[in-house]
């Protein structure tokens, strides 16, 4: 007998996607309209049952003063970068309040979080919403057979059976710890179990999708027979944390599921810089709970997972036997293993996820990265930097590019002076192409004198995939500043470069 799922939220499911010969239609009218690219995070949304009509004035602010929407029709949005898959009919153009929606969504205004570093940085100060609908369904040309829409999984569902499916949400491949405690939540739950990764926009540093992917179906084999399925879901993550755990609770109740699991610090983006927590560890999971009576949906949660050595196995934190010896690797612990090339060991992930991960992340010796040497003029960076070029090539096993200034102004930069804005924009896209290069496997070496934030932002550009070396000024931070002229370090010229920076 068919499975019988519970319904999605407020109903039905509603997909905004004209009838063929509509969709011709506007697909001719809409030739002379204007047009938008939206950025990736906008394209995630579009893809996703979003629980109300476009974005208007009155959701918006509705949800930002009550945390609710004024309609609980699920809907679905689509868009992509290529071809004009959906037509916005917009009615209504609003500024909004970012500080507040900061406050109430995110829960803090610092910038260290990255949600608010995305208002603050890339949300347009103007909004334009009211009702999408769809021309036709996104193309995707990798792992198609892993993407459903809800309606297509609650098939899958239906035919297999399932009254009862555990979603496990992650953005990072699975190791042995998350094998254990998936099998644990299933059995405990009485599901089947839906491995739901994100493959949206996460977080700075993760690992790649296509990476990521490779991980979970090499997990897969290793759950019985019939227990589990793997599908992927194309959110952009907001790291929202106990505000985002009710919205991916509402999005897996529109796939068919029942449960989700919930961990410590669920879709939180962890610490500030003084190293305080951005929300408590169990945040999420008070929210989860105070209001999953009114969702339909049961949140299963999960401690913290350790590796026991006696038993080699990973059990809960609070199970483990007296006096026995545990070992563990945080993520930032995971990060800095494969950044540095080293092979995860065998107690903490299976060994096929670790032989994907180092195809991606080979060792030290074959990885790219950047050299940036940075100082006042005529403090040698040009000679450092091609003495080090020539040290490079002549020892071989790698390509190395030298990104010469004059070079790049003139075929990259063409058209852009020396002001502030221009400078700061000469360094962005010279550290795109030292990232790109470095993404590679290639050297990049680079002798400019940017300002300190445009260099950091290159740095955080590069770092996530590759390293990344700054040799400073030649001079002393004093020497420093009486060279450089008085406006220029009001702007933060050389700022913290000639200190080590």
């Amino acid at each position: 007998m068919p499975g019988e799922l519970g319904p999605p939220h407020g109903g039905q499911l509603v997909q905004l996607i004209a009838e063929p010969e509509g969709a011709k239609e506007l697909l001719k009218q809409s030739l002379e309209w204007p047009s938008w690219e939206l950025a990736p995070r906008q394209l995630c949304d579009l893809r996703l049952p979003q629980g109300c009509c476009g974005r208007s004035r009155s959701p918006w602010t509705c949800r930002r003063r009550s945390g609710r929407l004024s309609s609980a029709t699920a809907a679905w949005r689509w868009g992509t970068p290529t071809g004009g898959l959906a037509v916005l009919h917009a009615q209504d153009v609003f500024r909004p309040d970012l500080r507040l929606e900061a406050e109430r969504v995110l829960g803090t205004t610092d910038p260290d979080h990255p949600g608010v570093r995305h208002l603050r940085e890339a949300t347009r100060p103007w909004l334009v919403g009211d009702v999408v609908e769809g021309v036709r369904l996104p193309t995707h040309y990798d792992f198609r057979h892993l993407r459903h829409t809800p309606a297509e999984l609650r098939t899958v569902f239906a035919s297999r059976g399932c009254r009862r499916v555990v979603a496990f949400q992650t953005r990072n491949p699975m190791h042995r710890a998350h094998l254990e405690l998936t099998l644990r939540a299933a059995t405990q739950a009485g599901a089947k179990l839906l491995v739901h990764p994100v493959v949206g926009a996460t977080m700075p540093g993760d690992v790649d999708h296509y990476t990521q992917v490779r991980c979970y179906a090499a997990v897969m084999p290793s759950y019985p027979a019939g227990m589990a399925m793997l599908s992927l879901l194309p959110l952009a993550m907001r790291m929202a944390g106990p505000r985002e755990a009710l919205w991916h609770a509402i999005i897996r109740k529109n796939y068919g599921v029942s449960h989700l699991i919930v961990g410590r610090d669920h879709a939180g983006p962890g610490v500030d810089r003084h190293g305080r927590p951005f929300y408590s560890l169990a945040a999420a999971r008070e929210l989860l709970r105070r209001h999953e009576a009114e969702l339909g949906i049961t949140m299963v949660p999960f401690q913290e997972m350790v590796y026991v050595e006696d038993l080699d196995r990973c059990v809960p934190r609070d199970e483990v036997p007296a006096g026995a010896r545990t070992r563990s690797i945080s993520g930032t612990g995971q990060r800095r293993h494969l950044r540095e090339g080293r092979l995860l060991p065998a107690w903490f992930t299976p060994p096929a996820v670790a032989a994907e991960l180092r195809r991606t992340h080979p060792p030290r010796d074959r990885q790219g990265f950047v050299v940036f040497l940075t100082g006042l003029p005529a403090a040698g960076k040009s000679t450092i930097a091609n003495v080090l070029l020539v040290g490079l090539l002549a020892r071989g096993g790698r390509r190395v590019t030298l990104l010469d200034g004059d070079l790049v102004r003139k075929h990259l930069s063409t058209g852009l002076g020396y002001s502030r804005a221009d400078r700061d924009a000469n360094v962005r896209r010279i550290g795109f192409v030292a990232a790109e290069v470095s993404a590679n496997g290639a050297a990049a070496i680079w002798a400019i004198a940017p300002y300190d934030a445009a260099r950091r932002q290159v740095r955080a550009t590069v770092e996530p995939e590759a390293g990344f070396v700054v040799d400073t000024s030649l001079l002393s931070a004093e020497q420093a500043a009486d060279r450089v002229p008085a406006h220029l370090q009001a702007e933060g010229y050389l700022s913290g470069a000639a200190a080590g920076g």
